[in-house]
């Protein structure tokens, strides 16, 4: 037992039946990542430098961009070097952050979502008390505290997994799970406490899902009652169930695919399937809402007009300082 304790890199070997087609996964992850950095960058910074953006929803959404800047950070830049590698390997304490970053990321999208679920129950349901309840001061406050929440409740239980001794160093993933790392654990007497601690995260979430149920059920009610509340509904609350759904969705599939897809999923399946709630959400919402959202629309279409205007115009004032 006494070699148990000194493992320092982890060995993992999701990518070993796509060797062939390293360098294409390369540039499309490549690209993926490009995409997906800019696209919330974009959005990210449209709503931090438009004082009329300043408002709640456009608020929650900054941060929703923001965590997934955060979440890809933690996976692509590793990835595209491991597909680069011929030997994929993480450090111990390097795997522990990585997970930390993934799980953390995925928290804080619940909790945005169902604070964005919140908003929109008030704006809609409650509108006479809407902008006193929903203060700019106090969305950044509790904007703030969705990430902090998640982030400390991961942190616990990377914590309990950081306790445990392991006997073996290889992952059967893309990158590090913590359930896949617990799994490696010498001793199951020593995993109950990270067992119910998983249980207890799941359970808070479980919660939020069903709030944001709740609200739901509350807004439709209101709606299906008035033509103007109908049409505020369809332009603000679509966005949002669809970033929900698809969340849902690509989480549950990779639940799923960590209970089951070893025995019923190729290896190629099952990577897609693990990387889903990094690729799909972090591209769709910054597109859903940019195009869906009125004032965002506006705001990106008046900057594209202006530097298509302007680009001619520097072009044509080097060409005629280049002549003379």
């Amino acid at each position: 037992m006494n070699n148990v304790s000194v493992i320092t890199m982890f060995f993992l070997s999701g990518l070993n039946e796509t060797v062939n087609h390293r360098f294409v996964l390369f540039f499309l992850s490549l690209l993926c990542y490009c995409i997906i950095f800019l696209l919330n960058l974009a959005l990210t910074v449209t709503i931090i430098l438009d004082k009329n953006l300043h408002e709640p929803m456009y608020i929650l959404l900054c941060v929703f961009c923001m965590n997934a800047l955060y979440g890809t950070a933690g996976f692509y830049p590793k990835f595209l070097w491991d597909l680069l590698s011929p030997v994929h390997v993480i450090s111990y304490y390097g795997c522990l952050i990585q997970t930390h970053v993934v799980y953390s990321f995925a928290c804080i999208d619940v909790s945005i979502l169902t604070l964005m679920a919140f908003d929109r129950y008030v704006a809609i349901c409650q509108p006479l008390k809407y902008h006193s309840f929903m203060s700019k001061q106090r969305v950044i406050k509790v904007a703030c505290f969705s990430w902090f929440t998640p982030f400390c409740i991961v942190a616990v239980n990377i914590f309990l997994t950081s306790r445990l001794k392991l006997c073996s160093s290889y992952i059967s993933r893309l990158f590090c799970v913590n359930s896949v790392i617990v799994t490696l654990a010498c001793s199951r007497a020593e995993t109950i406490i990270n067992h119910i601690a998983s249980y207890i995260t799941i359970t808070v979430y479980v919660f939020h899902g069903l709030f944001i149920v709740w609200s739901y059920v509350f807004l439709i009610k209101t709606c299906v009652k008035s033509t103007e509340k109908r049409a505020k509904f369809m332009q603000t609350c679509v966005p949002h169930l669809v970033s929900l759904l698809t969340f849902l969705v690509t989480i549950l599939f990779d639940v799923l695919n960590i209970r089951f897809g070893s025995i019923v999923l190729p290896q190629t399946l099952q990577n897609f399937v693990t990387i889903e709630f990094l690729v799909i959400p972090p591209i769709m919402n910054p597109l859903i809402y940019g195009f869906k959202l009125t004032k965002i629309k506006k705001r990106i279409c008046t900057f594209i007009t202006f530097c298509i205007s302007v680009t001619p115009a520097y072009a044509g004032k080097e060409l005629l300082s280049f002549r003379s």
